[in-house]
This record gives structure tokens, sequence and C-alpha cells, in this order.
């Protein structure tokens, strides 16, 4: 296949990666007033919190996306090759 697919997987990744490490921030900034006994946070704060299993969710999808590539790129190659 060509590098544009696996780029894509690539961007993927790491876009999950910093979703999930902003929803990671934002469930430590939800939890922690609970914690120390403090003010509650807004509702929205903690709708924020559910960026972390969507940058999961994102970053799974460019691996299977990346696998899916090499696998057509593999597959090629051997047709390739058996019809040469």
């Amino acid at each position: 296949m060509t590098r544009q697919s696996r780029d894509a997987g690539e961007v993927l990744v790491r876009v999950g990666g910093v979703v999930f490490v902003l929803g990671t921030l934002a469930t430590i900034a939800t939890v922690t007033p609970l914690l120390l006994d403090l003010k509650r946070l807004p509702s929205i704060a903690y709708g924020l919190s559910m960026l972390m299993p969507l940058g999961l969710l994102v970053a799974l999808t460019g691996l299977f996306v990346t696998a899916r590539a090499e696998s057509r790129r593999r597959r090629a190659a051997r047709e390739a090759a058996a019809g040469s």
C-alpha cells in the first residue's frame, strides 16, 4: 500500500494519544476537589473526562488502520513475488 494509508493510521494514534492525555488531565481535575473536600467543578468538567475513553478508541482505530494497511502491503508483495 501507499505511505499515505500508513500515515493515516499513525495520525489517528497520535491524535488519540493527545485526546487521551487531555481526558486524563480532566479526570484528575475533577477527582481532586472530591478528595480534598473542595467545591465541585461544573458538570462540563465531568463531561471532559469522557475524552479519555474517546482517545483510547481513536488510538485503537489508528492501530487497526495501520495493521490493515500493512497486511494489504504484504499480501500485494506476496502476490507479486508469486507472479514473477
